[in-house]
């Protein structure tokens, strides 16, 4: 069993997957989008959601993260409410990662020793999430 982290853009999601993809130099996922999806002609589906991202899916240092746009119309916050946590005994993997995500971004806390981990810093990328990154040591 897992806990997964589910991220929603505004339209912006095939944009922010083909980034992360880059950062954290994962497979190419499959994107399935409102149009690929089974229609009801009763509720056609509007044209501004046919070529926005439904579902897909990343895996960042093992674990999964979904994605998906929201459906137009619906309520939208920026990243506000997610955070993800990135915990690795590969420093330099996660220097790497961190300096990819700072593109575009907003630095909060550069990578640093703390009284809690040995590498930490924390960030806002570009699409507005949060990321913390934070070594430990694997025992």
């Amino acid at each position: 069993m897992a806990v997964e982290v589910y991220l929603i853009f505004k339209g912006n999601c095939r944009e922010a997957v083909s980034f992360y993809e880059k950062v954290f130099n994962t497979n190419k996922p499959e994107i399935m989008t409102f149009g690929d999806s089974p229609q009801n002609p009763n509720y056609p589906l509007p044209e501004e959601a046919k070529d926005l991202v439904m579902h897909t899916r990343l895996s960042i240092f093992g674990s999964t993260v979904m994605f998906s746009d929201t459906f137009p119309g619906s309520p939208f916050t920026t990243g506000n409410n997610v955070t993800l946590a990135v915990v690795s005994d590969d420093e330099a993997q996660m220097r790497k990662a961190f300096d990819g995500l700072k593109d575009g971004g907003e630095v909060k806390m550069e990578l640093q020793e703390t009284f809690w981990s040995k590498c930490y810093g924390s960030l806002t990328d570009k699409f507005g999430i949060e990321w913390q990154f934070s070594y430990e040591e694997n025992n």
